[in-house]
């Protein structure tokens, strides 16, 4: 899993897989409040996540509806990492209709994040308004905000909920608040992996508090011989029925990428 909820969850930093299994799970165990294990467990699940650079992959979007009919998009995204947050775009290959449709998101630990949306049809590009962010994505049930990089900053009232399995993996649940103003959600509470910190659900909740969507996470890859990508994430709104499915495949690390590459100007550059 990597910082965004979208690529799946989830600050610089260099800690390899022996340096990061050591000091945070010596911090976990240590922690005797629920708010100071609940981040504990973040901050480790973090530092295991940091350090791929920059990565692209490809992405098969499968949305349905309560009825049970299907609609595929597919679509490309490119990754950089960075110590302030990273950078991502997202770029529509298929279907014609929304071909070269393409969102650029530069996220920050702690102020606002940046995004717009090319639209070919306009040639325009449209910036995504901080009070419009919890709107659905290109009619998926990922929300704009669910695309940022998610740092640890970026909430607050973390809270270590107890133990759990998630399909025969021991996990522990994890309580967080957005510290956003304008997010869609009150809290989420997701669900960490003891073994390699992989994130494996997640449970949304809006406004006012009743459930919405849960996020689930599976067909993990191990890549760079330590960092673990999920293949698949399906994210279920509870409150109307409807889903959206991903698959990912094709992943490729460090390809070289600068900061030129996620400039506004790369979105009308995209194809």
């Amino acid at each position: 899993m990597n910082r965004h909820l979208f690529t799946a969850v989830l600050a610089a930093g260099l800690l390899g897989p022996t340096a990061a299994l050591a000091a945070p799970s010596q911090a976990i165990e240590n922690a005797d409040q629920p708010g100071a294990k609940g981040r504990a467990i973040v901050e480790a699940a973090e530092a295991r996540r940091s350090g791929f650079g920059d990565y692209r992959a490809e992405l098969e979007m499968t949305l349905r509806d309560p009825s049970g009919r299907e609609a595929t998009r597919r679509m490309r995204i490119r990754t950089l990492e960075r110590p302030a947050g990273d950078w991502s775009l997202i770029v529509f290959k298929e279907p014609k209709d929304v071909e070269g449709t393409a969102l650029l998101t530069h996220s920050y630990a702690t102020r606002p994040d940046d995004q717009w949306l090319y639209l070919p049809a306009l040639k325009r590009v449209k910036r995504i308004a901080s009070n419009n962010k919890s709107g659905p994505f290109m009619g998926s049930e990922f929300a704009y905000e669910d695309l940022s990089s998610q740092e640890v900053e970026k909430y607050t009232d973390y809270r270590y909920l107890g133990d759990a399995s998630v399909d025969g993996v021991a996990a522990w649940k994890v309580e967080r608040r957005p510290a956003y103003e304008n997010s869609g959600y009150t809290r989420q509470v997701a669900w960490i992996g003891k073994d390699q910190y992989r994130l494996w659900k997640v449970t949304f909740y809006d406004r006012k508090n009743a459930l919405l969507k849960t996020l689930t996470v599976d067909d993990y890859e191990r890549y760079l011989e330590e960092y673990w990508y999920p293949h698949t994430m399906v994210m279920d709104n509870h409150q109307t029925g409807k889903s959206t499915v991903l698959h990912w495949r094709n992943y490729r690390f460090r390809n070289g990428y600068t900061e030129r590459d996620f400039d506004r100007n790369a979105l009308k550059r995209a194809r």
